[in-house]
């Protein structure tokens, strides 16, 4: 076997085993494995048609060069050798190796790493829907379950931050506020990791499991909508928030106060089980001429909600 690959890799212009420098990593690949998909660019570019090894970039040590992302590179080639690719778990960075796939003209690895549940527009949210007589109630929008991964696990995130500014009793209009500081992340590490992905700083609290809490880690922008977004994005919703403040005295000759100020949002995301649940209640509402029933079960309905809410 190692005299016919050596004999394809003559024929071919390349050797049997290749070695590549992806963006400052060394591989070392067999070169039947980057041809294993000739639709491939990889495929085209060591193609035993192309014959072109030495039109390709090479860095100072004669290694073929590719300026692309060397740390995801290695799940490219996971793919090429295996036609899958297996993640770690709260993998932050399927966005950037879809483009990746992309980018090497990976279709199948690409449709792999494209969530079944792309996140919908706000018009293709399904809202609660009764009679027109409680159209006054607490509705919350749900997706429909389809729209939701089986695994998904429900949870709270609390976003807190710290804010302050300075105001006398003659500069209302003059008031210096100050940027906030830090926002602050607390809940389940898993569920945290996988919104906010890099951005967060986990630096206070490192070596904590993704199933335990914590109440350390923090933001690296300090942008608050910026995490509001984030966070919409994963299907969670606010559900309570609440802010205190206090006063001080700049000094002993002045009016000036420094006003400071600790506000918290509560966020919460449900489970498949608990859309789904709601989803039939909301139909068979719709189903049902009695309005006692109707009445009755609207008020159950609405008590569930809360339930999970409080």
């Amino acid at each position: 076997m190692a005299l016919s690959g050596n004999s394809r890799a003559k024929d071919s212009g390349f050797p049997d085993v290749i070695e590549l420098n992806v963006g400052g990593q060394v591989y070392y690949t067999r070169h039947a494995t980057l041809i294993s998909n000739p639709g491939s660019l990889l495929g085209k570019i060591f193609s035993p048609k192309n014959n072109a090894s030495n039109d390709l970039a090479r860095d100072p040590k004669g290694r073929y060069f590719i300026d692309r992302d060397g740390f995801l590179f290695r799940y490219v080639l996971d793919y090429l050798r295996d036609k899958q690719v297996v993640l770690p778990d709260h993998f932050p960075e399927k966005g950037r190796l879809r483009k990746e796939a992309e980018y090497f003209q990976l279709p199948d690895l690409v449709k792999l790493l494209t969530p079944d549940d792309l996140k919908p527009s706000p018009d293709e949210y399904i809202h609660s829907d009764y009679e027109d007589g409680s159209q006054g109630s607490d509705q919350r929008m749900c997706p429909p379950p389809s729209l939701v991964p089986a695994d998904r696990k429900s949870g709270f995130i609390t976003v807190g931050y710290r804010g302050s500014c300075t105001m006398g009793r003659e500069s209302q209009t003059d008031a210096k506020f100050r940027r906030v500081p830090r926002i602050m992340i607390c809940g389940r590490i898993a569920l945290a990791k996988e919104v906010f992905g890099e951005t967060l700083n986990e630096s206070r609290d490192p070596d904590r499991t993704p199933d335990r809490y914590t109440s350390r880690f923090y933001l690296k922008f300090k942008h608050l909508e910026r995490s509001f977004d984030m966070l919409s994005e994963c299907g969670f919703q606010m559900v309570a928030c609440n802010s205190s403040v206090t006063a001080s005295f700049v000094n002993q000759h002045t009016d000036d106060k420094i006003w400071s100020s600790y506000t918290e949002y509560v966020f919460y995301r449900m489970c498949l089980l608990l859309i789904e649940l709601l989803q039939r209640a909301n139909c068979f509402l719709k189903l049902v001429n009695s309005e006692e029933v109707l009445l009755a079960l609207q008020e159950l309905c609405l008590q569930l909600r809360q339930g999970f809410f409080a």
